[in-house]
């Protein structure tokens, strides 16, 4: 079969949860359903019921602290659904349990559950060099038991449970075609009565991961001091509006361009710049896009927020902003000392384009 599957069994080998994928598209109007089987063993439960929980959360620390108290998650939302014995859950079958039930065999029964348009995507901040697997952010996770009863209040035992990460992803929306932003500023200096205008540019509105962006530049000097060089910056800021109202910054590029400037005279050029998380490995709290274990991932997209979206629900908030500064030095006997600078600062959206066409899954016959 060309599909690929993802199978976790419990440790006691009761349960084995099946899933066609782990990257399920939010396509703001609606989000992939997520479609998949448990195989049960009836032998080995003892009287108790089987249930499966999709669950969307706020985690920090790692997985094997949770015992000395070090790792905190906090559910933003839950559902659960009772497989075994059968309280009603009757999914609609499609092509891809259809495969999924065909691997389980006999003791295979199907789930769907429709994740909320309101939840925020996969994302990670990225732990500090000194704190491998120490990851804070957002996942979604399916997990299956065994329990009396769903959302038990003591803990289950590992061996009874089978879980896997999944992720919730955002592609770019499709190129509306409106212009990228402007921004413009004039400013004037001491002892000059003449300003330097400033005007930055980006072509369009949406960019792509590891592409190149193109910031359009257009100065206009009439003072008699000279623009030394040309610094274009980029900043994250990740607002975490879930255990309180922190906003961290940080810088992901920083470009000297010596592109000089002279007194009375104008410039009009476009300077390339490219963020990437290879140059950025080592910054601690940067977000990610959400990963699936070590895969390697990229700096985190933008959090697109639909009208009427409750931002606490949205866990993490992603944003980017370009900054571009015009270094002036000061003509005299002064020089340098008294050089400024004239800034002015364009919102910045990166993502992920469409994957192109539709793969369609088939039973094999």
């Amino acid at each position: 079969s060309s599909l690929r599957l993802y199978k976790k069994t419990s440790g006691n080998g009761t349960l084995t949860l099946y899933l066609g994928k782990r990257d399920y598209v939010d396509h703001v109007q609606n989000v992939d359903p997520i479609e998949g089987v448990v195989k049960i063993d009836p032998a080995g439960l003892a009287g108790r019921k089987v249930f499966v929980k999709l669950a969307c959360a706020f985690h920090y620390g790692r997985e094997d602290l949770d015992v000395i108290g070090l790792s905190f998650r906090k559910d933003i939302w839950v559902k659960h659904i009772q497989l075994y014995p059968d309280a009603g859950h009757k999914p609609n079958l499609t092509p891809m349990h259809g495969c999924l039930l065909k691997k389980a065999g006999e003791q295979g029964h199907a789930f769907t559950f429709d994740i909320a348009t309101n939840l925020p995507c996969s994302v990670t901040l990225q732990p500090g060099p000194d704190n491998a697997g120490k990851a804070c952010g957002v996942d979604f996770e399916v997990k299956t038991y065994i329990a009396t009863e769903a959302d038990p209040e003591q803990k289950l035992d590992r061996k009874d449970i089978a879980r896997m990460i999944i992720r919730k992803i955002q592609f770019a929306p499709d190129a509306t075609g409106a212009p990228g932003p402007k921004a413009d500023i004039c400013k004037s200096f001491m002892m000059s009565d003449k300003p330097v205008h400033l005007q930055a540019s980006l072509e369009k509105e949406i960019y792509y991961h590891g592409d190149p962006i193109n910031v359009n530049i257009k100065v206009k000097n009439e003072t008699s001091r000279t623009v030394t060089k040309i610094k274009i910056t980029v900043e994250q800021t990740t607002d975490v509006v879930l255990y309180s109202a922190d906003k961290y910054t940080k810088t992901i590029l920083s470009q000297d361009f010596g592109e000089t400037i002279d007194a009375n005279s104008t410039f009009n050029k476009s300077l390339a710049i490219t963020p990437l998380l290879a140059e950025n490995k080592k910054k601690r709290g940067l977000a990610l896009d959400g990963r699936l274990k070590d895969e390697d991932t990229n700096l985190a997209s933008n959090t697109i927020i639909r009208a009427g979206m409750d931002k606490e629900v949205l866990g993490i908030l992603v944003s980017y902003k370009i900054k571009v500064n015009l270094m002036v030095s000061s003509g005299g006997l002064l020089g340098g000392l008294t050089a400024s600078d004239i800034q002015v600062e364009l919102p910045l959206i990166l993502m992920h384009p469409k994957p192109q066409g539709k793969l369609i899954v088939l039973p094999n016959k």
